[in-house]
Formats: C-alpha cells, sequence, structure tokens
C-alpha cells in the first residue's frame, strides 16, 4: 500500500534532482561544458519532478524559450498534479 509518507518522500527527491539537474546543465551551458542531455531533464520531470523543473527553469533562466519545456514541463506537472489528488483520494478516501 502507498503511503502519504512514500509519495511525500519521492516527490521530495525526484524534485530535488529536477532542481539540481536543470541547475547543474545551466552551469554547465554558461561554462561550455558538456551538457545534461534534455531526455535526462525530461525524463526527471516526467517522473515527478516537473514543480522543481518548473522552478528551476524560471530561477535559473534555463530553457524557457524551447516550446519543448515551455510547453511539456507546465502538462507534466498538470497531469502530475491531477495524479497527485487522484493517488491522496486512493490513500486515504474521505479524508482529502
Amino acid at each position: 500500500m502507498i503511503t502519504n509518507q512514500m509519495i511525500f518522500l519521492y516527490l521530495s527527491a525526484v524534485n530535488l534532482l529536477a532542481f539540481s539537474l536543470f541547475g547543474i546543465d545551466k552551469w554547465k551551458a554558461v561554462h561550455h561544458k558538456w551538457r545534461v542531455q534534455e531526455a535526462a531533464l525530461l525524463g526527471c520531470s516526467f517522473a515527478g519532478g516537473a514543480p522543481g523543473a518548473l522552478l528551476a527553469m524560471h530561477l535559473f533562466r534555463h530553457k524557457t524559450h524551447k516550446p519543448r519545456f515551455r510547453v511539456g514541463v507546465r502538462l507534466m506537472l498538470a497531469v502530475q498534479i491531477v495524479l497527485l489528488i487522484y493517488l491522496k483520494l486512493q490513500v486515504s478516501p474521505g479524508k482529502f
């Protein structure tokens, strides 16, 4: 059974990872280093890290002009919010 604590821990970890990856990629872009692959950035966002990715995009001003990121991360966030509400209702029905 999935608990609230499990959901919280997973989402905390994946959002911290997404935020960090976007920050590292921005630093590497500025310093002309090998970059984090876009698939890794989007994959981490897809895996539940869309809030962290979106925060990092705006904070670091990174990938904000690319439609794949500008639109894609926001769509992932919307889906993740719906999924989180669904999971919350499954874990504790009637206690939302």
